[in-house]
């Protein structure tokens, strides 16, 4: 009988080595930050989902940033002019830092806090590309896909036409965060100086068949 609990005991000891070695291995899970879906519904509610919102009432981009919020988290320019990657950043920024208080939308959707709320920790890129709004990986910059036809009509300031939306999008691959308006307005206009500053058009700020082509054949703007 004490031989058997004498061969019982190693048996233990090394069964009790095991777990713990198993938990001394385990990484330990980090608390997670909202669901994509969350971030979904929040943006929905604020903006429509639409990172180039300007409500003319002092709240920008798909987050409707104030300035000084905006600025609080680091943001630089006007949120709405920022790529969506970078709103998506400025958001988990923002709700580390205060949690959902800013948003009076996250209160209408009852959404809920996690322990990363007002955990105080910085993001990194990386950690917010998960968002999904703007975070999606975009076409590599530079030639690729295939290109539409110039559609025959040079464009300038002021303009609205479906081929303009076309152009729009395309340049969402160089990171413009167009939302695809058809209307060619300031961020457009330096989107075309941008592609023809890169590629030696002349700057005319035109909407021509040369800096046409160069949305998809040409050297990239930035």
């Amino acid at each position: 009988m004490i031989q058997n609990r004498r061969r019982t005991v190693p048996r233990l000891l090394l069964l009790a080595f095991a777990v713990t070695g198993l938990a001394l291995t385990t990484p330990a899970i980090a608390a997670a930050d909202p669901a994509p879906t969350a971030w979904a519904k929040l943006r929905m509610c604020e903006s429509s989902n639409r990172y180039t919102t300007n409500t003319g009432n002092g709240y920008y981009g798909a987050y409707q940033f104030n300035l000084p919020t905006w600025r609080s988290v680091g943001g630089q320019g006007r949120p709405d002019q920022a790529a969506p990657t970078e709103q998506d950043y400025r958001a988990l920024y923002l709700y580390r830092m205060r949690g959902w208080q800013p948003w009076q939308c996250a209160g209408m959707l009852n959404l809920a806090g996690d322990a990363d709320a007002r955990s105080k920790r910085v993001p990194t890129y990386t950690e917010s590309a998960y968002i999904g709004g703007g975070g999606l990986p975009a076409p590599p910059p530079g030639p690729g896909g295939p290109r539409p036809a110039w559609p025959g009509v040079v464009y300038d300031y002021g303009d609205c036409a479906n081929p303009l939306k076309t152009f729009q999008l395309r340049m969402n691959t160089f990171g413009y965060g167009f939302s695809g308006t058809g209307c060619y307005l300031e961020k457009t206009r330096t989107a075309v100086l941008d592609l023809q500053r890169a590629n030696g058009i002349k700057d005319s700020g035109l909407l021509g068949p040369k800096t046409w082509d160069a949305a998809w054949t040409g050297k990239p703007p930035r």
